[in-house]
Protein backbone atom coordinates (compact mmCIF):
# COMPACT_ATOMS: atom_id res chain seq x y z
CA UNK A 1 0.00 0.00 0.00
CA UNK A 2 1.31 3.47 -1.31
CA UNK A 3 0.46 6.25 1.64
CA UNK A 4 1.93 9.52 1.65
CA UNK A 5 3.17 12.77 -0.07
CA UNK A 6 6.81 13.81 -0.41
CA UNK A 7 8.43 16.44 -2.50
CA UNK A 8 11.51 15.80 -4.55
CA UNK A 9 13.46 17.16 -7.67
CA UNK A 10 14.51 15.51 -11.07
CA UNK A 11 18.17 15.69 -11.62
CA UNK A 12 19.81 16.53 -15.21
CA UNK A 13 18.93 13.20 -16.63
CA UNK A 14 15.34 12.86 -15.60
CA UNK A 15 16.41 10.83 -12.53
CA UNK A 16 13.59 11.25 -9.36
CA UNK A 17 14.24 9.33 -6.12
CA UNK A 18 11.07 7.52 -4.69
CA UNK A 19 10.66 7.36 -0.93
CA UNK A 20 11.91 4.28 1.07
CA UNK A 21 8.76 2.96 2.04
CA UNK A 22 8.11 2.78 -1.58
CA UNK A 23 11.31 1.28 -2.62
CA UNK A 24 10.77 -1.82 -0.79
CA UNK A 25 7.41 -2.30 -2.62
CA UNK A 26 9.24 -1.87 -6.02
CA UNK A 27 12.38 -4.17 -5.46
CA UNK A 28 12.01 -6.25 -8.94
CA UNK A 29 10.36 -3.96 -10.61
CA UNK A 30 7.33 -1.01 -11.66
CA UNK A 31 5.72 -0.03 -14.15
CA UNK A 32 5.22 3.51 -15.23
CA UNK A 33 2.50 5.37 -17.24
CA UNK A 34 0.66 8.14 -18.29
CA UNK A 35 -2.27 8.75 -15.24
CA UNK A 36 -4.76 11.72 -15.35
CA UNK A 37 -2.09 14.88 -15.79
CA UNK A 38 0.62 13.06 -13.63
CA UNK A 39 2.59 9.98 -14.32
CA UNK A 40 1.10 6.64 -12.18
CA UNK A 41 3.87 4.32 -11.30
CA UNK A 42 2.40 0.18 -10.39
CA UNK A 43 3.91 -2.19 -8.67
CA UNK A 44 4.19 -5.67 -11.62
CA UNK A 45 1.10 -6.83 -10.11
CA UNK A 46 -0.57 -3.53 -10.05
CA UNK A 47 -0.10 -2.85 -13.46
CA UNK A 48 -1.65 -6.14 -15.06
CA UNK A 49 -4.42 -5.41 -12.39
CA UNK A 50 -4.82 -1.98 -14.17
CA UNK A 51 -4.80 -3.72 -17.86
CA UNK A 52 -6.97 -6.68 -16.95
CA UNK A 53 -9.65 -3.56 -15.93
CA UNK A 54 -9.19 -1.90 -18.82
CA UNK A 55 -9.39 -4.81 -21.24
CA UNK A 56 -12.89 -5.80 -19.85
CA UNK A 57 -13.85 -2.35 -19.98
CA UNK A 58 -12.88 -2.25 -23.45
CA UNK A 59 -15.09 -5.74 -24.23
CA UNK A 60 -17.64 -3.90 -22.51
CA UNK A 61 -17.59 -0.77 -24.54
CA UNK A 62 -16.78 1.20 -21.90
CA UNK A 63 -13.53 2.40 -22.81
CA UNK A 64 -12.26 2.86 -26.37
CA UNK A 65 -9.04 0.70 -27.68
CA UNK A 66 -6.95 3.67 -28.20
CA UNK A 67 -7.07 4.22 -24.32
CA UNK A 68 -5.45 0.24 -24.00
CA UNK A 69 -2.80 1.93 -27.14
CA UNK A 70 -1.72 4.26 -25.22
CA UNK A 71 -1.44 3.12 -21.90
CA UNK A 72 0.41 -0.03 -22.93
CA UNK A 73 2.92 2.30 -25.51
CA UNK A 74 3.61 4.65 -23.28
CA UNK A 75 4.20 2.53 -19.78
CA UNK A 76 8.35 2.20 -19.20
CA UNK A 77 9.43 -0.51 -16.66
CA UNK A 78 11.49 0.72 -13.94
CA UNK A 79 13.78 -0.60 -11.42
CA UNK A 80 14.92 1.84 -8.65
CA UNK A 81 18.89 1.74 -8.79
CA UNK A 82 20.79 1.97 -5.24
CA UNK A 83 20.26 5.32 -4.57
CA UNK A 84 16.42 5.16 -5.30
CA UNK A 85 16.07 6.56 -8.04
CA UNK A 86 14.13 5.76 -11.36
CA UNK A 87 14.85 7.40 -14.98
CA UNK A 88 11.71 8.93 -16.22
CA UNK A 89 11.89 8.62 -20.17
CA UNK A 90 11.55 12.31 -22.00
CA UNK A 91 7.90 11.59 -23.09
CA UNK A 92 6.46 10.74 -20.20
CA UNK A 93 8.36 13.74 -18.30
CA UNK A 94 6.50 15.68 -21.52
CA UNK A 95 3.04 14.42 -20.84
CA UNK A 96 3.02 15.60 -17.03
CA UNK A 97 4.88 18.74 -17.55
CA UNK A 98 7.83 17.40 -15.21
CA UNK A 99 10.61 19.75 -15.13
CA UNK A 100 12.46 20.11 -12.16
CA UNK A 101 10.21 20.18 -8.63
CA UNK A 102 7.92 16.79 -7.86
CA UNK A 103 5.77 15.82 -5.50
CA UNK A 104 5.76 12.29 -5.33
CA UNK A 105 2.33 10.79 -3.78
CA UNK A 106 1.22 7.56 -2.70
CA UNK A 107 -2.30 6.59 -3.99
CA UNK A 108 -3.25 3.18 -2.18
CA UNK A 109 -2.40 1.21 -5.09
CA UNK A 110 0.07 3.07 -7.12
CA UNK A 111 2.30 5.77 -6.61
CA UNK A 112 1.51 9.05 -8.55
CA UNK A 113 4.18 11.61 -9.75
CA UNK A 114 3.00 15.09 -10.29
CA UNK A 115 5.01 18.07 -11.44
CA UNK A 116 4.56 20.36 -8.24
CA UNK A 117 2.72 22.94 -9.53
CA UNK A 118 0.42 21.01 -11.31
CA UNK A 119 -0.12 18.77 -7.78
CA UNK A 120 -0.68 22.18 -5.88
CA UNK A 121 -3.62 22.99 -8.07
CA UNK A 122 -4.74 18.82 -7.70
CA UNK A 123 -4.21 19.01 -4.16
CA UNK A 124 -7.32 21.60 -3.23
CA UNK A 125 -9.68 19.76 -5.93
CA UNK A 126 -8.35 16.43 -3.97
CA UNK A 127 -9.23 17.86 -0.14
CA UNK A 128 -12.51 19.35 -1.02
CA UNK A 129 -13.36 15.34 -2.90
CA UNK A 130 -12.73 13.69 0.60
CA UNK A 131 -14.64 16.32 2.02
CA UNK A 132 -17.70 15.92 0.23
CA UNK A 133 -17.04 12.12 -0.34
CA UNK A 134 -16.79 12.00 3.61
CA UNK A 135 -19.77 13.58 4.50
CA UNK A 136 -22.16 11.76 1.68
CA UNK A 137 -20.46 8.52 3.17
CA UNK A 138 -21.09 9.14 6.86
CA UNK A 139 -17.79 8.13 7.55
Amino acid sequence: MFVGTFEHSLDDKGRVVLPATFRAQLVDKGFLSQLDRCLGLWTEEGFAEVAQTLTERIREGLAPQEAMRAFAANAHEVRPDAQGRITIPQRLRDFARLERDAVVIGAINRIEIWDASRWDDQSGIADDSLIQAVTALGL
